[in-house]
């Protein structure tokens, strides 16, 4: 298994950029595909983006198409959220996920390993 923990969280002011990582430890990060997801106060937690095995293939949600970007170091066993163009409605805690599965899921329920999440607050 694999044991999962984000960094880069912090208060930013709208319009404004952080970059998020997750360190995987146990067993190799490139075993897995790789998933975002953030939880905003009151909510539910959905999808943001994920990354195959080697990175070649991504998927985004619609609300953070164009301003986020995901990417992974295999050798680092790490994997990145850039967070750019920031708003208020993406203030949320951030986690990072695991997926054992063929292909890249968007759902949460497919995702085997959690982080405990980094939160992200964006003031306007």
């Amino acid at each position: 298994q694999v044991q999962l923990v984000e960094s880069g969280g912090g208060l930013v002011q709208a319009g404004g950029s952080l970059r998020l990582s997750c360190a995987a430890s146990g067993r190799s990060s490139s075993s897995y595909n790789m998933g975002w997801f953030r939880q905003p106060p009151g909510k539910e937690r959905e999808f943001v983006a994920a990354t195959s095995r080697s990175g070649g293939s991504t998927e985004y949600a619609d609300s953070v198409k164009g301003r986020f970007t995901i990417s992974r170091d295999n050798a680092k066993n790490t994997v990145y959220l850039q967070l750019n163009s920031l708003t208020p409605e993406d203030t949320a805690v951030y986690y990072c996920a695991a997926d054992q599965g063929v292909k890249i899921s968007t759902t949460r329920y497919a995702y085997d390993y959690w982080g405990q999440g980094t939160r992200v607050t964006v003031s306007s």
